[in-house]
């Protein structure tokens, strides 16, 4: 179950700052409520993930796959533009979450 947490952690996380840019600084109601809403969200399930993974390496995963899912929406949503190098960067993320699900067993505890 804490793998399912720890996902609906990081959608929830995603929506709420995808959300968080189109709040244009808290001065739009709705995408306003949704990023708190979203971030309260994340934060529940994040605590509910952390009853059977630990703290350390939960928030790599979450952050590390976040910040790939927000720039990848960023650039589908927002035009935001992704060089070579930021890609590679987000590339060895994603080889560091592999890495800690595959190989650690701190990970699978």
């Amino acid at each position: 179950m804490g793998n399912l947490y720890l996902a609906i952690a990081i959608v929830a996380e995603v929506a709420a700052t995808s959300l968080l840019k189109l709040s244009e600084g808290f001065t739009r109601p709705w995408p306003s409520l949704g990023t708190a809403i979203g971030y309260a969200i994340a934060f529940y399930a994040l605590s509910l993930a952390l009853r059977t993974i630990p703290t350390g390496i939960a928030y790599a995963i979450w952050s590390g796959v976040g910040i790939v899912l927000i720039s990848g929406i960023a650039w589908a949503l927002h035009g935001q533009k992704l060089d070579l190098p930021a890609l590679l960067g987000m590339a060895m993320i994603l080889g560091g979450v592999a890495v800690i699900n595959l190989f650690s067993r701190v990970a699978g505890q």
